[in-house]
Protein backbone atom coordinates (compact mmCIF):
# COMPACT_ATOMS: atom_id res chain seq x y z
CA UNK A 1 0.00 0.00 0.00
CA UNK A 2 1.73 3.39 -1.33
CA UNK A 3 1.89 6.13 1.83
CA UNK A 4 0.22 9.06 1.65
CA UNK A 5 1.76 12.28 2.95
CA UNK A 6 -0.07 14.15 5.18
CA UNK A 7 1.33 18.22 5.60
CA UNK A 8 1.70 19.01 9.02
CA UNK A 9 -1.03 21.41 9.54
CA UNK A 10 1.64 24.27 11.09
CA UNK A 11 3.23 24.33 7.18
CA UNK A 12 1.79 26.60 4.38
CA UNK A 13 1.47 24.55 1.03
CA UNK A 14 3.64 26.85 -0.70
CA UNK A 15 6.36 25.48 -2.49
CA UNK A 16 9.51 26.10 -1.12
CA UNK A 17 12.50 27.87 -2.97
CA UNK A 18 15.15 26.31 -0.95
CA UNK A 19 18.14 24.92 -2.98
CA UNK A 20 17.76 20.75 -4.80
CA UNK A 21 19.30 19.25 -1.11
CA UNK A 22 18.92 21.58 1.68
CA UNK A 23 18.53 20.67 5.03
CA UNK A 24 16.47 23.85 5.54
CA UNK A 25 13.26 21.86 4.31
CA UNK A 26 13.69 19.01 6.34
CA UNK A 27 14.40 20.54 9.69
CA UNK A 28 11.43 23.49 9.06
CA UNK A 29 8.83 19.84 8.56
CA UNK A 30 10.07 18.51 11.70
CA UNK A 31 9.38 21.43 13.78
CA UNK A 32 6.20 21.94 12.09
CA UNK A 33 5.49 18.47 13.49
CA UNK A 34 6.38 18.75 17.44
CA UNK A 35 4.33 22.00 17.19
CA UNK A 36 1.07 20.51 16.08
CA UNK A 37 1.63 17.25 18.00
CA UNK A 38 2.06 19.64 21.01
CA UNK A 39 -1.08 21.30 20.05
CA UNK A 40 0.65 24.58 20.39
CA UNK A 41 0.13 25.91 16.72
CA UNK A 42 -2.18 28.93 17.76
CA UNK A 43 0.29 30.25 20.27
CA UNK A 44 3.77 29.77 18.78
CA UNK A 45 5.81 32.61 17.58
CA UNK A 46 9.22 32.59 15.21
CA UNK A 47 11.61 34.80 14.86
CA UNK A 48 13.98 34.18 11.77
CA UNK A 49 16.23 36.92 10.73
CA UNK A 50 19.16 37.51 7.79
CA UNK A 51 20.09 34.11 5.85
CA UNK A 52 18.24 31.43 4.19
CA UNK A 53 16.11 31.64 7.50
CA UNK A 54 14.30 34.68 6.52
CA UNK A 55 12.21 32.83 4.56
CA UNK A 56 11.07 30.51 7.41
CA UNK A 57 8.06 32.91 7.49
CA UNK A 58 6.59 31.63 3.70
CA UNK A 59 6.89 28.05 5.28
CA UNK A 60 5.60 28.31 8.58
CA UNK A 61 1.44 28.42 9.41
CA UNK A 62 1.98 30.08 12.51
CA UNK A 63 3.25 34.12 13.60
CA UNK A 64 6.58 34.47 12.42
CA UNK A 65 8.60 37.71 13.10
CA UNK A 66 11.62 38.64 11.05
CA UNK A 67 14.59 40.35 13.01
CA UNK A 68 17.71 42.18 11.72
CA UNK A 69 20.73 39.74 11.38
CA UNK A 70 22.16 38.36 14.33
CA UNK A 71 19.33 39.91 16.36
CA UNK A 72 16.78 36.88 16.59
CA UNK A 73 17.45 36.24 20.29
CA UNK A 74 16.74 40.17 21.61
CA UNK A 75 13.75 40.13 19.66
CA UNK A 76 12.71 36.30 21.21
CA UNK A 77 13.62 38.09 24.80
CA UNK A 78 11.35 40.73 24.15
CA UNK A 79 8.32 38.69 22.40
CA UNK A 80 8.55 35.88 25.67
CA UNK A 81 8.99 38.73 28.42
CA UNK A 82 6.11 40.75 26.89
CA UNK A 83 4.04 37.49 25.94
CA UNK A 84 5.45 35.07 28.85
CA UNK A 85 2.49 32.20 28.02
CA UNK A 86 3.62 32.19 24.23
CA UNK A 87 5.61 29.80 23.02
CA UNK A 88 8.94 31.53 21.25
CA UNK A 89 11.95 30.46 18.97
CA UNK A 90 14.73 31.41 17.35
CA UNK A 91 15.65 29.82 13.81
CA UNK A 92 19.06 31.23 12.84
CA UNK A 93 21.68 29.79 10.44
CA UNK A 94 25.34 29.65 11.31
CA UNK A 95 26.50 32.90 9.53
CA UNK A 96 23.81 34.48 11.29
CA UNK A 97 23.98 33.24 15.19
CA UNK A 98 27.93 32.56 15.25
CA UNK A 99 28.74 35.54 13.53
CA UNK A 100 27.09 39.10 13.90
CA UNK A 101 24.66 37.39 16.36
CA UNK A 102 27.17 36.21 19.09
CA UNK A 103 27.55 38.91 21.37
CA UNK A 104 22.88 38.56 21.35
CA UNK A 105 23.06 34.21 21.45
CA UNK A 106 25.51 34.63 24.27
CA UNK A 107 23.90 37.28 26.40
CA UNK A 108 20.75 35.80 26.07
CA UNK A 109 21.93 32.06 27.35
CA UNK A 110 23.48 33.84 30.08
CA UNK A 111 20.18 35.30 30.93
CA UNK A 112 18.47 31.93 30.71
CA UNK A 113 15.89 33.43 28.59
CA UNK A 114 12.73 30.89 28.44
CA UNK A 115 13.05 30.15 24.53
CA UNK A 116 13.92 27.40 22.23
CA UNK A 117 17.02 28.04 19.88
CA UNK A 118 17.43 25.94 16.97
CA UNK A 119 20.59 26.56 15.24
CA UNK A 120 21.60 25.23 11.24
CA UNK A 121 24.78 24.81 11.48
CA UNK A 122 25.81 24.25 6.94
CA UNK A 123 29.17 25.48 7.94
CA UNK A 124 28.51 28.33 5.14
CA UNK A 125 27.18 31.66 4.42
CA UNK A 126 24.36 29.81 2.24
CA UNK A 127 22.25 33.08 1.15
CA UNK A 128 25.46 34.84 -0.16
CA UNK A 129 26.80 32.85 -2.42
CA UNK A 130 28.81 30.33 -0.11
CA UNK A 131 31.72 32.35 2.05
CA UNK A 132 33.31 31.40 5.00
CA UNK A 133 31.24 31.35 8.02
CA UNK A 134 32.95 31.47 11.97
CA UNK A 135 32.17 27.43 11.62
CA UNK A 136 33.52 26.83 7.91
CA UNK A 137 36.09 23.60 8.53
CA UNK A 138 39.68 23.45 8.41
CA UNK A 139 40.69 23.30 4.87
CA UNK A 140 37.25 23.83 3.53
CA UNK A 141 37.32 26.05 0.40
CA UNK A 142 34.62 28.40 0.15
CA UNK A 143 34.54 31.62 -2.01
CA UNK A 144 36.49 33.57 0.37
CA UNK A 145 38.97 30.62 1.21
CA UNK A 146 39.36 29.38 -2.49
CA UNK A 147 42.59 27.51 -0.83
CA UNK A 148 40.45 26.28 2.26
CA UNK A 149 40.57 27.67 5.33
CA UNK A 150 43.68 28.42 6.77
CA UNK A 151 44.14 28.30 10.68
CA UNK A 152 47.54 31.05 10.66
CA UNK A 153 45.33 33.20 8.44
CA UNK A 154 41.06 32.87 9.51
CA UNK A 155 41.47 31.38 13.05
CA UNK A 156 39.73 27.77 13.80
CA UNK A 157 36.12 26.85 13.57
CA UNK A 158 33.79 27.97 16.54
CA UNK A 159 32.38 25.02 18.38
CA UNK A 160 29.11 26.95 19.39
CA UNK A 161 27.61 24.28 21.90
CA UNK A 162 30.76 23.76 23.62
CA UNK A 163 31.53 27.65 23.77
CA UNK A 164 27.48 27.59 25.46
CA UNK A 165 28.15 24.96 27.96
CA UNK A 166 29.42 26.66 30.54
CA UNK A 167 26.55 28.79 30.42
CA UNK A 168 24.52 28.35 33.40
CA UNK A 169 21.13 29.56 31.46
CA UNK A 170 21.22 26.92 28.83
CA UNK A 171 19.49 24.42 30.88
CA UNK A 172 19.36 22.10 27.64
CA UNK A 173 21.77 22.15 24.98
CA UNK A 174 22.24 19.37 22.12
CA UNK A 175 24.18 18.98 19.08
CA UNK A 176 22.15 16.40 16.54
CA UNK A 177 22.77 15.90 12.69
CA UNK A 178 19.65 14.98 9.54
CA UNK A 179 22.94 13.31 8.01
CA UNK A 180 20.73 10.28 8.18
CA UNK A 181 17.08 8.70 8.82
CA UNK A 182 18.52 7.91 12.96
CA UNK A 183 19.84 11.64 13.21
CA UNK A 184 16.50 13.13 11.60
CA UNK A 185 14.60 10.92 14.30
CA UNK A 186 17.11 12.02 16.70
CA UNK A 187 16.55 16.00 16.07
CA UNK A 188 12.72 15.60 15.66
CA UNK A 189 12.80 14.44 19.31
CA UNK A 190 15.23 16.98 20.57
CA UNK A 191 13.10 19.76 19.11
CA UNK A 192 9.96 18.02 21.12
CA UNK A 193 12.20 18.12 23.99
CA UNK A 194 13.21 21.43 23.69
CA UNK A 195 9.42 22.89 22.73
CA UNK A 196 8.73 20.77 26.57
CA UNK A 197 11.30 22.09 28.37
CA UNK A 198 10.39 25.77 27.59
CA UNK A 199 6.86 24.89 28.40
CA UNK A 200 7.77 24.13 31.50
CA UNK A 201 9.13 27.30 31.91
CA UNK A 202 12.79 25.53 32.94
CA UNK A 203 15.20 28.34 30.96
CA UNK A 204 16.72 28.09 27.21
CA UNK A 205 16.90 25.12 25.62
CA UNK A 206 19.34 25.46 22.24
CA UNK A 207 19.56 22.53 19.81
CA UNK A 208 22.27 22.78 16.75
CA UNK A 209 21.71 21.50 13.75
CA UNK A 210 24.30 20.07 11.45
CA UNK A 211 22.72 20.42 7.93
CA UNK A 212 23.40 20.07 4.19
CA UNK A 213 24.01 22.72 1.80
CA UNK A 214 25.02 21.20 -1.34
CA UNK A 215 25.00 24.22 -4.12
CA UNK A 216 27.88 25.91 -1.82
CA UNK A 217 29.73 22.94 -1.14
CA UNK A 218 29.56 21.92 -4.45
CA UNK A 219 28.13 18.45 -3.85
CA UNK A 220 25.43 16.15 -4.89
CA UNK A 221 23.10 15.78 -2.03
CA UNK A 222 24.01 12.60 -1.19
CA UNK A 223 27.67 13.32 -1.13
CA UNK A 224 26.67 16.08 1.26
CA UNK A 225 24.86 14.01 3.64
CA UNK A 226 28.03 11.95 3.85
CA UNK A 227 30.29 14.81 4.17
CA UNK A 228 28.59 15.66 7.30
CA UNK A 229 28.88 12.07 8.61
CA UNK A 230 32.34 11.98 7.54
CA UNK A 231 33.81 14.99 8.27
CA UNK A 232 31.09 17.70 10.48
CA UNK A 233 30.88 15.11 12.95
CA UNK A 234 34.16 14.34 13.25
CA UNK A 235 34.57 18.66 14.61
CA UNK A 236 31.29 19.07 15.92
CA UNK A 237 30.50 15.69 17.49
CA UNK A 238 26.84 15.30 17.73
CA UNK A 239 26.03 14.88 21.46
CA UNK A 240 24.16 16.40 24.72
CA UNK A 241 25.98 18.58 26.42
CA UNK A 242 23.60 19.31 29.06
CA UNK A 243 20.14 17.09 29.53
CA UNK A 244 16.94 18.46 31.03
CA UNK A 245 16.02 14.67 31.88
CA UNK A 246 12.38 13.82 31.37
CA UNK A 247 9.78 15.94 30.15
CA UNK A 248 6.38 15.47 29.67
Amino acid sequence: MKAIYQRPESLTSDTTTYCPGCGHGIIQKLIAEIVDELGIRERTIGVAPVGCAVLSYNYFNFDVTEAAHGRAPAVATAIKRLLPTRIVFTYQGDGDLAAIGTAEIIHAAARGENFSVFFVNNAVYGMTKGQMAPTTLLNQKTTTTTKGRNSTIHGYPIRVCELLSSLDGVTYLERTSISDISGILATRKAIKKAFLWQMQNKGMGFIEILSPCPVNWKKSPSESMKWIKDVMENYYPVKVFKDPGNVT
